[in-house]
């Protein structure tokens, strides 16, 4: 048997590495005219059907089959670096062109400020709705290309309003936003809190500043759709016996004075807004996973499912159970955890919690916030 020489194979894999590069460098140029055309069309980036058949293909080409899982993994790094390169074309592509964004509530809202920091530095055209259904129909009827909710709140938890409607539109959430939310009592010129005998505020403001509120019983409380919108209110009727607690931008905005500042009862008060798309939107640094499931009515199923999760290493973000209807005491489940579909490991994941599921629906993966303190 010929003996091997360390020299000899590191040159043939020299020789090697430089094929590969020329070859690697031929298909990325014809990855940027996938660009170009994806560019013109309107399509995404990501095809997940597409991506599996090239992995497999070129898995299906070696003679030495030991090999497949390494090909494959490699495979998947390639097309990775591919949609990075892709996502870099279609965005200087992007940096002309005026998005329509769709925003809950008015102008001088929490989410108006989710949507300006989220879309900062980008060109787009603002659209104000009134209700959850009608922002995230604005998308799913595509006169939207993007809107921003909010869905849940540190102090007061879910909006199950919302996680309802992103159960039954077809959307997707691509990425999220959260702001710092501060609870102000509003009034008209003249007004105090010995003047004020009603204040209106969107439910969850009511409740995030009960505290304050339940040392003012005489004060009536009244829902209102949007805190703006009460601010709006007050400001437009000029009496001193209304309030509205809204933020200090709306304050700014409707020229209201604040009264009492900072009533929220928790002062690390947050909320952390998502935005939405028609179309999924997966860059290659999304590391947050939202999902719908729902489980088998019986022992153990849920702690089963949930398991998958445990054992492959992923971390559960959070946790949040909707009532099927016409199913008693049956649940969805929306789950956050980490991760992103393009990693082999975490796509297993999905493989095994559909299986562990009686209904399995990916909401979205994207980049989670991360908080600038």
């Amino acid at each position: 048997m010929q003996e091997l020489d360390l020299e000899t194979i590191r040159k043939d894999i020299d020789r090697m590495d430089q094929q590969l590069a020329e070859v690697l460098e031929n298909r990325l140029q014809l990855v940027m005219q996938v660009a170009a055309y994806k560019k013109a069309k309107g399509l995404p980036v990501k095809d997940k059907a597409r991506e599996a058949k090239v992995i497999d293909k070129v898995a299906g080409f070696l003679e030495n089959k030991d090999y497949s899982v390494a090909v494959k993994n490699i495979m998947r790094g390639i097309i990775d670096q591919a949609c990075v390169l892709e996502e870099t074309a279609l965005a200087e592509g992007a940096n002309n062109y005026e998005y329509q964004v769709g925003c809950f509530g008015p102008e001088g809202s929490f989410t108006h400020q989710a949507l300006r920091d989220y879309f900062e530095g980008k060109k787009y055209h603002r659209h104000h709705y009134n209700t959850f259904e009608e922002v995230v129909a604005s998308v799913t009827e595509g006169s939207m290309d993007y809107a921003v909710l909010p869905i849940e709140n540190s102090s007061t938890g879910g909006i199950t309003e919302v996680y309802d409607l992103l159960r039954q539109y077809d959307c997707s959430i691509v990425g999220e936003q959260c702001v710092k939310i501060e609870q102000n009592l509003l009034g008209c010129e003249g007004a105090t809190l010995q003047t004020i005998k009603t204040v209106y505020s969107h439910p969850q403001g009511l409740k995030q500043c009960k505290e304050f509120l339940r040392d003012y019983p005489e004060i009536e409380q009244v829902p209102y759709f949007s805190t703006s919108k009460s601010a709006e209110e007050v400001a437009e009727k000029q009496d001193i016996t209304l309030g509205a607690i809204a933020g200090r931008q709306a304050a700014e905005l409707y020229k209201l004075k604040i009264i009492a500042p900072a009533i929220n009862s928790n002062s690390n008060n947050y909320t952390r807004f998502v935005i939405i798309a028609k179309k999924p939107e997966i860059s290659a640094d999304a590391n947050k996973i939202t999902l719908l499931v729902a489980v088998k009515h019986e022992t153990g199923s849920l702690y089963k499912m949930l398991a998958s999760f445990y054992h492959m290493g992923l971390n559960m973000l959070n946790l949040e159970s909707r009532p099927i209807v016409g199913k008693t005491w049956e649940y969805f489940f929306y789950i956050d955890v980490t991760g992103n579909l393009s990693d082999p490991l975490v796509a297993d994941v999905m493989d095994e919690v559909r299986e562990k599921s009686t209904y399995c629906k990916i909401l979205g993966n994207y980049r989670a916030y991360e908080r600038k303190d």
